[in-house]
């Protein structure tokens, strides 16, 4: 076998291998990890048919990710954009019901897991927050923005990849990162605290929210710490409203059990309310709830209510029998 049949037995070999990188790339890009599983293998399956194209000249994990890019920019053609609520209507009341919900094809997703890479510029990869100002970007602006500061590809590397020339590349990230200093100025600056305290965090909070103790919840909350409600464009800033919400329009939450995972590299849980009725006995799916943090606070709280699409991906139970814990001992790690 000669040297161009050697680099495509070892590109062949060495594909899979990128499935996970990729995969967060192209949520970041999407904002929907759904539709990152389905671009990553698209990506997979074009590089598959292009094999006999890859002689070698350029490394695997270019080749690779300038087609997940081609796929991401396909399917952002139609200039839809997913958001969290806040990033569409300014703040409610808590304690009236939200509206209908809005289309799942709207919000921004959560990601299980998600470790946060190094990042040059950003520092915050994951974050839903940093994923929901990603969206604000032009695609292109986008991907040289993640490719530059977050993946560390070089000036050339993103020219090459998108075939323009290295100073239409420099402009791209000049304009994404000043896009994003001005909705970062627009906000009170996190201040993320190590993993040991946000772990403990995470753990008052499943243990007061279980035993819905409205005032160990306060102390745990920022002053204007948020809430809100995918696939509902209703959420809520402040303790106050947060609270009246609770002991209002969701007085059913009272009595729930949390089960920890991790979404976005930050602390999460599945909530199970008590099933209600003549044979409720047990607890049902109701909400993916994904903390964040600053300093020694809780400063934002968002609960996903498509349990059946996202449990499963998170791995979490279907249900939850009579005899369940209250919380988890401590937050996951």
């Amino acid at each position: 076998m000669g040297d161009t049949g050697v680099a495509v037995g070892a590109a062949v070999d060495g594909m899979e291998g990128y499935r996970g990188e990729l995969t967060r790339y192209c949520y970041r890009m999407l904002g929907s990890y759904a539709e990152a599983e389905d671009a990553v293998q698209e990506t997979l399956v074009r590089a598959w048919r292009g094999i006999g194209r890859f002689e070698g000249r350029s490394a695997l994990r270019s080749w690779l990710y300038r087609i997940a890019t081609n796929v991401c920019m396909d399917a952002l053609a139609s200039g839809r954009r997913r958001a969290l609520p806040m990033d569409l209507t300014g703040p409610a009341d808590g304690g009236t019901p939200p509206g209908p919900p809005q289309n799942a094809a709207l919000w921004v997703e959560p990601c299980p897991g998600g470790e946060p890479e190094a990042a040059a510029a950003t520092g915050e990869s994951v974050r839903l927050a940093f994923v929901a100002a990603l969206q604000h970007l032009p695609p292109r602006q986008r991907a040289t923005l993640l490719l530059r500061d977050v993946l560390g590809f070089s000036a050339r590397d993103v020219a090459d990849l998108h075939g323009s020339t290295v100073a239409s590349a420099n402009s791209a990230l000049q304009r994404a990162r000043a896009t994003l200093a001005d909705r970062r100025r627009e906000e009170e600056p996190a201040v993320q605290p190590p993993d040991n305290v946000r772990r403990v965090l995470a753990a008052r909070y499943a243990a007061a929210f279980s035993r819905y103790d409205m005032e160990e919840l306060s102390m745990l909350l920022h002053v204007d710490a948020t809430l809100c409600l995918p696939p509902y464009a209703k959420w809520m800033r402040g303790v106050p409203e947060i609270r009246a919400w609770l002991t209002g329009p969701a007085i059913g939450c009272r009595g729930s059990r949390l089960i920890p995972t991790a979404a976005n590299g930050s602390p999460a849980f599945g909530q199970y309310r008590p099933r209600r009725g003549p044979d409720g006995a047990g607890y049902e799916p109701w909400a993916l709830q994904v903390l964040e943090f600053s300093g020694d606070r809780i400063t934002g709280i968002t609960a996903f209510r498509d349990t059946n699409r996202l449990f499963p991906v998170f791995g979490l139970p279907d249900h939850l029998h009579e005899d369940a814990p209250t919380s988890a001992a401590e937050a996951p790690r």
